[in-house]
């Protein structure tokens, strides 16, 4: 029996040819911050941009040995051949792992590229499976910034799944590696909104789910 199509499994991801933004951020009033700095691009932001913005002008093609598989995978995802994108994406990283090591942020990047494809393709849980796993890599080598644009990804991802035991599910994952990143300081501890807004979500799915395993009446 195949698979469901993608469209089956979640609502439909965001127009790779346009920037999305996943996740909104809560910017200071300018009233009250005299010098107020927006939230730089994380997660899936952040790799939509990579992938959809412009080059430096300073970009050879021999910065980084996996640069012309990079392009192609970005070919495909730019063209909406997500389907292609998500290959490449997952025999680069195999290659790339080889080569560089499981941790390496050349490694990582391409990773949380591939947890964005699977996101535009439809497949949720495995968008946030890849960007979650990339987060505690992360927060491993102890890196809070980019742990912590990571963990907006596997976020994004989570508020795109729609079974409230599954969520539940997931958000205990999530909520527990961003509680860790909050009580260390750093970008988490600095954005308590976010935290809050999917501890609100979890209490909608719980009852959901509480509603969900209800007898019948009458």
């Amino acid at each position: 029996m195949g698979a469901a199509p993608a469209a089956a499994r979640a609502p439909p991801g965001p127009d790779p040819h346009s920037r999305p933004h996943p996740h909104s951020h809560v910017h200071p009033d300018p009233a009250s911050d005299p010098d107020p700095k927006p939230a730089p691009p994380r997660g899936f932001d952040a790799v939509a941009e990579a992938v959809l913005g412009d080059p430096p002008a300073d970009a050879t093609a021999d910065a980084s040995p996996f640069a012309v598989p990079m392009a192609r995978i970005n070919d495909a995802v730019t063209a909406g051949r997500t389907a292609e994108a998500a290959e490449l994406a997952e025999r680069t990283v195999a290659e790339a792992s080889a080569v560089l090591g499981p941790q390496h942020a050349e490694v990582l990047r391409i990773r949380e590229l591939g947890a964005y494809i699977a996101y535009l393709a439809g497949e949720p849980e495995r968008a946030f499976a890849l960007a979650l796993d990339v987060a505690r890599r992360h927060h491993s080598a102890r890196d809070a910034e980019a742990a912590y644009g990571s963990l907006h990804g596997a976020a994004t991802a989570w508020r795109a799944v729609r079974n409230p035991a599954q969520g539940l599910q997931m958000g205990r994952d999530l909520l527990g590696l961003w509680d860790e990143l909050t009580a260390e300081g750093g970008p988490a501890a600095d954005d308590v909104e976010e935290l809050e807004a999917a501890r609100a979500r979890m209490d909608r799915l719980a009852a959901r789910a509480a509603k969900s395993t209800e007898p019948p009446t009458g």
